[in-house]
């Protein structure tokens, strides 16, 4: 099947249409392929798509930089352990390095406090000819600030308090940016790693009961785990309010790995082809400076 087909076969089946309710609860977080077939052969197709996935987004990111006319901007959003730093790993694994740079946004700075809260992932938007992966983002504003308000009074912002306008206003900031972002040469695609309670739990004991990955392990998750029905709402409401034709929503299963890094790379290598990129011109004076150059190496 080719990338065209698989894209578009993963489009129907993962992308949040405009104004679509997202339902969560009624998608399969563990959802693996057709049951049919053994999960061993499943395993074994998602692999190859994946496979085929890398090779095909690392010609098209050199085809992206040569071209230098779109830049590509990488949204991933999840609750904890769904798996966005494997996804990244292995989906930008065949890429040259250069033209990529991906970005975790952590807690706010009381610099980037001080500014609107669209502030510092401007500053670290792609250029053109490049992708920019952002590993959490803007959108963390409408997630986890509004399940812990506290942190929305702490920007200190007048007259903006946690109450559904101030959400609302957020969402048209949002979809004003990205608007802007696309009219202006930015293609943006965003993943939302649907991870289940239960997967997330496994997640969690893994890391607890396995020492070379303690360092993955962080005391905070827990303490949000308890939060995971609040972020599910908070997450439908921003996926239904900012899934647009230029920015859309793909709502990916995360709880299998090798499910949700074969979508990933599909989606992504995809998204990229559809833009229509061509390698540029040569004049006819390059030519001829070409053809002087083999000469003179063919001659030595």
């Amino acid at each position: 099947m080719s990338l065209k087909d698989t894209f578009k076969l993963a489009t129907k089946m993962f992308r949040v249409a405009p104004g679509e309710a997202p339902k969560l609860d009624a998608r399969d977080s563990a959802w693996a392929g057709d049951e049919d077939r053994s999960e061993k052969k499943r395993k074994k197709q998602a692999g190859k798509i994946l496979e085929d996935g890398v090779e095909e987004l690392a010609e098209l990111q050199e085809l992206l930089y040569a071209s230098d006319t779109w830049s590509v901007l990488v949204v991933f959003q999840a609750l904890d352990a769904a798996g966005k730093d494997g996804a990244i790993k292995h989906v930008m694994s065949g890429v040259n390095p250069q033209g990529v740079e991906v970005t975790s946004f952590k807690e706010p700075s009381s610099e980037d406090l001080d500014h609107t809260f669209l502030w510092r992932c401007m500053k670290k938007l792609p250029e053109r000819g490049r992708i920019g992966i952002f590993n959490r983002s803007y959108y963390e504003e409408v997630l986890i600030v509004r399940v812990h308000p506290d942190l929305l009074e702490a920007q200190s912002i007048p007259n903006v308090h946690a109450e559904d306008q101030t959400w609302q206003d957020r969402f048209d900031d949002i979809n004003a940016f990205e608007r802007h972002l696309a009219r202006n040469g930015t293609k943006i695609v965003k993943f939302f790693l649907h991870v289940s309670k239960e997967e997330q739990k496994s997640r969690f004991l893994d890391r607890i009961n396995r020492p070379d990955k303690h360092w993955k392990f962080a005391a905070a998750d827990i303490t949000e785990r308890q939060y995971f029905d609040d972020y599910t709402k908070a997450y439908e409401e921003m996926i239904a309010a900012t899934s647009t034709d230029h920015a859309p929503w793909y709502i990916i299963p995360a709880d299998k790995k090798w499910v949700s890094r074969a979508a990933v790379a599909t989606i992504l290598a995809g998204t990229i082809q559809q833009l229509g990129l061509t390698w540029p011109a040569v004049s006819e004076e390059q030519e001829q400076e070409i053809e002087s150059a083999r000469k003179k190496l063919e001659a030595e």
